[in-house]
């Protein structure tokens, strides 16, 4: 963690922000130093992209975490239950000849961890919520007095698994593109204060791991380049949101979560700034994305809303 941040001054256009993994190698087994990698700069703890599956080992990590100022950042999948799948399962995958994703593979967990978080006390945020019971059990975590936050990714509130118009790599991510009620649900829980940030789940890939069908596929799709313009595109010229409920998930609530003093303009504060042309209507090219990676499923979608440009610590670092 030391090493990241010392290289983030010199190399990295923008801020990072470390988070530690809970078990050592993320292999499920043994917890890590909290201590130490909360006294060297991490905000939270997570094991990306799996869950620990072993609750006792996760107690006893929550329990560490909390006591160490870290927030448990939770990817929520049972690996048991995923058995092979690579979409969502349903009459598409059906259609598709592919091995399905179920609801449960994610709400399993999230009831898991609301429950241990209520038992540990640990500040528990949950990532990339894709169900409509993902939402419903953080509303219920909440009335149950857990300290849990949770996000949604643009995707998921932008397209269903009914979208999928082939068996392409592009259309592969975890967790997968879900149903049309969980699509609702979702923009719901944006719009009702429910869920509290709008993330990204940026995972750029090489052309090779995406260029295929879905079972060769690596999990993952670019996120950061099109984040802004899906969210104002599809929530606030929809009708879903208003644009400061926009910004506000996108900026101050996520601060929030980690407890940080950023996301806000204002004086003495850090002056890191997006400048967006709200009226300017564009072409999502993912050849044109400044990402290495370019695997999009919104690749050629209109949409609204351009980056113009970026500043951090007051310096522009990227200009339209």
């Amino acid at each position: 963690i030391r090493e990241l941040l010392k290289r983030a001054k010199t190399e990295s256009a923008v801020h990072i922000l470390p988070i530690g993994a809970v078990t050592l190698g993320q292999e499920g087994g043994i917890i890590t130093d909290m201590k130490g990698m909360a006294e060297a700069g991490a905000v939270g703890v997570s094991e990306d992209g799996k869950s620990v599956m072993n609750s006792q080992v996760y107690r006893e990590g929550m329990k560490l975490a909390r006591e160490n100022g870290l927030v448990v950042m939770a990817h929520c999948e049972d690996k048991n239950l995923v058995n092979g799948g690579v979409m969502n399962a349903g009459a598409k995958a059906e259609e598709l000849g592919l091995p399905g994703i179920t609801n449960a593979v994610e709400d399993v967990i999230v009831a898991r961890d609301i429950l241990l978080a209520k038992e540990t006390g640990a500040k528990l945020h949950l990532c990339h919520c894709s169900t409509a019971d993902s939402v419903a059990l953080t509303r219920l975590g909440r009335e149950l007095g857990v300290d849990v936050t949770a996000e949604v990714c643009p995707h998921h509130f932008v397209m269903s698994c009914e979208e999928i118009t082939e068996d392409h790599g592009r259309f592969k991510m975890n967790p997968p593109l879900r149903g049309k009620a969980d699509v609702e649900a979702l923009k719901k829980g944006l719009a009702d204060g429910t869920m509290d940030c709008i993330s990204t789940d940026h995972a750029p890939h090489a052309p090779e791991e995406k260029n295929c069908s879905m079972m060769q596929a690596a999990f993952g799709i670019v996120g950061l380049e099109t984040a802004f313009a899906l969210g104002y595109t599809c929530l606030v010229e929809a009708g879903v949101l208003s644009l400061n409920r926009l910004v506000e998930l996108m900026t101050t609530k996520p601060a929030a979560v980690l407890g940080i003093g950023k996301g806000c303009i204002a004086e003495g504060r850090t002056a890191d700034i997006a400048i967006v042309d709200v009226r300017e209507s564009y072409r999502i090219d993912a050849s044109a994305f400044a990402s290495k990676g370019k695997n999009t499923p919104f690749d050629g979608m209109t949409v609204k809303g351009r980056v113009k440009a970026t500043i951090v610590d007051g310096e522009v670092v990227y200009q339209g």
